[in-house]
């Protein structure tokens, strides 16, 4: 992909801190956006890997390959659709990110697949159910996408100027502002500063976030030194239009660039914290700083503003799917309309039906699925092999624990063949025995190989991936991989905070994965 890269300069970069020259900065810009090409070569809806490496990349200047910007268009689509537009029940701001990456592709976040991104922005309880963090990105995804003069925009400037801490800061919690989400209401206010009272907020948060910055030129969240909050403060001070050797944001000579650029390491990326390795989220925030600062000094839009973003989505282009194994070959409709009395209203429903339809589920008892049974090896094992359409003419497997009259005896062994599932000891398969969700994870990994889907995470990667969720040191080493690639593609639910990796697979939670990595690898679709 990094090949295809061409960084297009509409007029001169000229950036110079701390002795970095003109020449170093356009080319960690052009490193930065070719790495994150390479890196997320499947983006879809995810705090991580998704819209944040779009959006930089968009407007970076980077010119982004057709397919690459249609196959996130269409990836993004098929989940919405998948969950039919329902993105979150408490956190508005996926709607305010998915909206945002649209219109910086040139489509129109009010109909996403059918679904409108926008309107979801306009009930304010539900956006201010994460506190500031709400309103700070729905001001952001609806003026950067031509909606700045929603009715609701007033009460979101309201809600935020209201929580200015006494130090002229803003915070998520607590009574002393931390420089990210300062630095992220500046950003939010910027497009407002007409307004006196919001100007007057915009010169308090300026004073405090240049009283905290370090002698660094960085700043100190959360008991961390990172590279986030200092890109959090470029992009506010360049959508306010201020230079970043303002002498307000100069301490000991270094600016914010030099500090940011401290992080770097070329050709891998940005740390989070330095020593720690390449974080894929602070190098998606990196480039969007780089982005804010380009855009700033060519006298382009601001980051948010996606007034001059591609009018529209390049032309439909097809996947490539040559990756896929030969003998996969996923079953087309046989049964449409097919339901169960069990599943209406159930959060799986859509993947239960799509996956009923073609045979390659069935019911539990009659007329009933039993979407929150927990699943058994055998069930597991059959769902995979008629998913993907495998022959089953395996001689060479046997297993002492399954009978040649057994119901899944064929599924078993093929599985096995394939490498889906493995025994749990020579010769036993333990048909009943149940999946826990580590487990299925594997499963996983190994199944989308065969549908042509794959995606190398190294260790920091892993690490960055499991490390939003509180529980991540528990899951077992040898699983870490898998889940990383569950959670990177979308296969397993991130919405929540926890793994529970040894929780069991459900049967309603086993369709839905199992139509994710089919849909995942454009092999099957509503």
């Amino acid at each position: 992909m990094s090949i295809l890269l061409a960084l297009v300069l509409i007029s001169s970069f000229t950036v110079t801190a701390g002795g970095i020259g003109d020449t170093d900065i356009e080319a960690i810009l052009t490193d930065t956006a070719a790495f994150l090409l390479d890196t997320v070569s499947n983006p879809g809806i995810g705090q991580t890997g998704g819209e944040w490496t779009v959006i930089a990349l968009m407007r970076s200047g980077a010119a982004i390959p057709d397919r690459y910007i249609r196959a996130y268009y269409n990836r993004v689509a098929d989940q919405i659709d998948l969950v039919r537009g329902l993105l979150s029940t408490v956190k508005y701001s996926e709607y305010s990110r998915v909206a945002l990456a649209m219109a910086a592709v040139g489509a129109d976040p009010r109909d996403v697949g059918g679904y409108d991104m926008i309107e979801p922005l306009s009930d304010f309880d539900m956006t201010i159910n994460q506190g500031i963090n709400g309103p700070i990105f729905a001001l952001l995804a609806l003026g950067g996408a031509g909606f700045g003069h929603e009715p609701v925009t007033e009460r979101y400037i309201e809600f935020i100027l209201e929580r200015q801490l006494e130090d002229g800061g803003f915070t998520l919690s607590g009574t002393i502002s931390d420089p990210d989400t300062t630095a992220m209401a500046l950003t939010a206010l910027s497009r407002y500063r007409s307004r006196a009272d919001v100007a007057e907020a915009i010169d308090g948060a300026l004073e405090r976030l240049s009283h905290i910055q370090r002698p660094t030129g960085g700043f100190i969240s959360f008991s961390s030194t990172n590279s986030e909050s200092v890109s959090q403060a470029i992009i506010a001070l360049c959508s306010l239009e201020i230079p970043l050797d303002d002498e307000r944001f100069v301490k000991d000579g270094n600016t914010l660039l030099h500090n940011l650029l401290t992080y770097y390491a070329d050709g891998r990326g940005f740390e989070h914290e330095r020593g720690g390795g390449m974080s894929l989220m602070a190098t998606e925030q990196a480039l969007c700083a780089l982005a804010a600062l380009w855009r700033h000094q060519t006298g382009q839009n601001a980051l948010y503003d996606m007034g001059d973003a591609p009018v529209s989505l390049p032309d439909d282009l097809s996947d490539d799917s040559s990756g896929k194994h030969q003998d996969v070959d996923v079953p087309g409709v046989i049964n449409p309309g097919i339901t169960f009395d069990d599943i209406g209203g159930h959060e799986y429903e859509p993947a239960i039906r799509a996956l009923a339809e073609r045979g390659i589920i069935t019911g539990y008892t009659a007329g009933r699925f039993a979407p929150d049974r927990e699943i058994t090896r055998a069930e597991i094992a059959a769902m995979f092999v008629r998913a993907l359409g495998l022959g089953m003419d395996h001689d060479g497997i046997e297993f002492s624990d399954v009978s040649a009259g057994s119901w899944f005896f064929d599924h078993a062994r093929t599985a096995c063949e394939y490498g889906i599932i493995e025994s749990r000891s020579t010769g036993i398969f333990d048909s009943g025995g149940l999946i826990d969700r580590q487990e299925a994870s594997i499963m996983v990994l190994r199944a989308a190989a065969l549908c042509g889907l794959a995606q190398e995470l190294d260790d920091t990667a892993i690490r960055n991936i499991l490390a939003q969720f509180v529980d991540y040191r528990s899951a077992a080493a040898w699983a870490a991989e898998a889940l990383a690639f569950c959670y990177y593609f979308g296969i397993m639910d991130d919405s929540v905070i926890e793994i529970m990796p040894f929780e069991p697979i459900l049967r309603g939670e086993a369709a839905d994965i199992v139509f994710r990595i089919l849909d995942r690898a454009r092999l099957i679709s509503f």
